[in-house]
């Protein structure tokens, strides 16, 4: 399946003309705030509401002028407006429309952010379901483990998926906020009802303690968010590009028919869409630190956090946006090879049970230490026999480490042979497997 991905909706809240569409709607809910509080005529908050509009082609020749976007936006909707102009932007400073503005952008981008992070877990949780008993080897260190399910795989980035969405959900809650508390935030120019009657209107909480701007803690927060989240995305895309190494070859991103990987060698068949999200991951992360820069700011404020926030915030939305969709389209779309995995759990002649027989042989009376020593002087037979080329199985299909086992007097004194070769039953690794879905997935 061609991957298409064409969603303008993500890069539309953060275009020139999205930012001052914000600030318009900040500035027509204080308008109205004012005329319920009985300051301006009722007639001219109507005529403000209904006529105000600007051109982002005359703020920037203003701007070319005044040096300062909000006075040249300021005036180019006053160009709009008769003589009730007066009443826009009244009682405000700079901060009161652009940090409001920003947590309209913010709040409505992090609602598809949401949207996307719920779309990517109905994907892996259909994965999941679908290869919940799909045997395969489990690996730390990178070396061979024990048996597990590539559905427990799956399920674990499900849970992980679960918990950014939560974070994401309260993120929302710190970034609602917005603010009219006028030049240093001490209200002198505008009651508190007016901030209160403009937030409820624009569906944003007030920021209970501003000074002149709404508090970058809480857009570090939203960073450090987005941070987190594509490092757990970078973690699946880099366990898929693992699992497709040629070596491994027990999952593979979808190719196309007509796809080329190589320009040099007709053969490849690489993992370029989580290779392209790990470096997208390492994008993301690294507007954490600017955001949390932005913190301390002289004062009651400084511009220094301005520069880069008109960067940082579209990019990692924009970024996260396209990530998410990238990644749900590799679930999707991954080819599974359930015959390769179970060829890799045999690689190594049965050595993936050791442990079980480990904890048999306490049960039948020997030490701890003893166990250890009798399950390792075998497991260490077969790594170098294995290394030598000898076969992992003989002609019964008896793993190597078994036939070792069973020829093991020390062990037979404590274990039977039916004991021993039960030791070798996979059911033993998935016997939970329904349980751990069910508090998965609920």
């Amino acid at each position: 399946m061609v991957e298409r991905y064409s969603r303008p909706e993500m890069a539309e809240k953060w275009t020139q003309y999205a930012r001052y569409a914000a600030w318009l709607e900040v500035e027509k809910a204080a308008v109205k705030a004012w005329a319920r509080l009985g300051k301006i005529p009722q007639e001219d908050a109507d005529k403000i509401v209904k006529n105000a509009k600007f051109s982002v082609e005359r703020i920037e020749e203003i701007e070319a002028v005044t040096r300062h976007d909000l006075i040249a936006f300021n005036t180019s909707v006053s160009e709009s407006l008769g003589d009730e102009s007066r009443w826009f932007h009244y009682g405000m400073t700079s901060s009161d429309a652009v940090d409001t503005g920003v947590a309209l952008q913010m709040r409505d981008s992090l609602n598809i952010i949401i949207a996307d992070v719920k779309m990517l877990m109905a994907s892996i949780k259909k994965r999941a379901l679908e290869h919940k008993m799909t045997l395969m080897v489990g690996r730390s260190h990178g070396i061979h483990g024990e048996p597990i399910t590539f559905g427990l795989t799956l399920a674990v980035w499900y849970d992980e998926m679960a918990r950014h969405l939560k974070n994401l959900e309260e993120t929302m809650d710190v970034i609602s906020v917005g603010q009219i508390s006028g030049a240093m935030g001490n209200f002198a120019h505008a009651p508190l009802e007016l901030e209160e009657y403009a937030m409820a209107e624009l569906g944003l909480k007030p920021e209970p303690c501003s000074n002149q701007v709404v508090h970058r803690d809480r857009y570090a927060r939203l960073a450090t968010a987005l941070a987190l989240m594509a490092s757990s995305i970078e973690k699946f895309a880099v366990q898929v590009r693992h699992l497709q190494r040629t070596e491994v070859y027990e999952v593979e991103e979808y190719f196309a028919k007509g796809q080329k990987g190589s320009s040099a060698m007709p053969h490849k068949r690489n993992p370029i869409l989580t290779e392209n999200i790990t470096g997208l991951a390492r994008t993301i992360r690294s507007f954490a630190m600017p955001a949390m820069e932005n913190v301390a700011l002289w004062h009651e404020r400084d511009i220094s956090h301005s520069s880069n926030e008109r960067f940082w915030l579209p990019d990692a939305f924009i970024t996260s946006d396209f990530m998410l969709h990238r990644m749900n389209n590799v679930i999707a779309n991954l080819t599974v090879m359930p015959e390769n995995m179970m060829k890799n759990l045999n690689l190594t002649g049965g050595l993936v049970f050791s442990q079980r027989v480990l904890l048999e042989l306490p049960l039948a009376g020997v030490s701890r230490e003893d166990a250890y020593r009798i399950v390792q002087r075998n497991a260490m037979k077969v790594w170098e026999e294995i290394q030598q080329g000898r076969p992992s199985t003989n002609e019964k299909g008896e793993s190597l480490y078994l036939q070792y086992l069973l020829a093991d007097d020390e062990l037979r004194e404590s274990l039977s042979e039916e004991q021993i070769r039960e030791c070798f039953n996979f059911d033993y690794y998935t016997k939970n497997v329904d349980k751990i879905f069910a508090r998965v997935f609920k």
